[in-house]
């Protein structure tokens, strides 16, 4: 295969994995040594989450066809690529968490759900509770109102077993 193809098939296999996911964020990694990108990896390992190093040259093609040319110019110095399929807060939090301990990892722009984002709304996304967090606080807030009505229907119940109690003294000293 020639090498013209082989670039060809690279832009494309970057493209399709712009179509396929919910958020893109481009790092800058430079000064993180083989063991802290280990250990970012190790911290992204989840379904529908991947962090690549790519070359810029592919993945300004990749961006020019897929319509963010505005993006390319964003495309400079080392890049590692980060795409999420399923949850985009999760990852979000993660790189900056990492970002805060090294401080070498440096966010610079994103893609979420098909528009272009600065990297202060990546980390407004990444301040946002996680997926998990969320469903717990609706369960929780739809638990309240049951847990009270069952409190109120007791309350009543207890109070109408004390009144007829009382009921039953009062015939029996009567």
């Amino acid at each position: 295969m020639p090498k013209l193809e082989e670039k060809q098939k690279v832009v494309e296999e970057i493209k399709q994995k712009f179509q396929d996911v919910s958020l893109v964020i481009f790092t800058d990694y430079r000064g993180i040594n083989v063991e802290e990108m280990t250990e970012l990896r190790n911290r992204l390992r989840q379904p529908g989450v991947e962090y690549k190093v790519l070359k810029n040259t592919m993945l300004r093609f990749a961006l020019e066809k897929l319509g963010y040319e505005d993006m390319v110019d964003s495309i400079v110095g080392p890049n590692a690529v980060l795409f999420s399929a399923e949850d985009p807060v999760t990852p979000a939090k993660t790189i900056f968490d990492f970002s805060k301990q090294y401080k070498k990892l440096e966010v610079k722009v994103g893609i979420l759900e098909g528009q272009v984002v600065s990297a202060e709304k990546i980390k407004s996304l990444a301040e946002l509770p996680a997926k998990e967090e969320l469903l717990a606080q609706v369960v929780g807030t739809m638990q309240a109102p049951i847990t009270s009505f069952v409190y109120v229907l007791n309350a009543n119940l207890s109070g109408l077993v004390r009144a007829i109690d009382q009921i039953r003294q009062q015939k029996e000293a009567g």
